[in-house]
């Protein structure tokens, strides 16, 4: 398996773990997820998931940011 960096935002990063933890799941298994319907030609599902995301983090303000250590909780 191939390994990948990549850089986010911190409030998207937290925003993902808060995500993955629901799903029980990890930040990295949903990039894989998405990476993997791109790749497999579902390109209306990836972008879905992905502007439905981008949609979620729209209303963000610095006030309801969380930490690392509060994300991780």
């Amino acid at each position: 398996m191939q390994k990948i960096t990549i850089a986010v935002d911190e409030d998207v990063y937290c925003r993902a773990c808060i995500d993955a933890a629901k799903r029980s799941t990890s930040v990295s298994a949903l990039v894989r997820g998405y990476l993997q319907s791109l790749a497999a030609g579902e390109v209306h599902l990836a972008n879905t998931r992905l502007f439905a995301a981008m949609n979620k983090a729209r209303g963000l303000r610095a006030a309801e940011r969380l930490s690392r250590d509060a994300a991780r909780r």
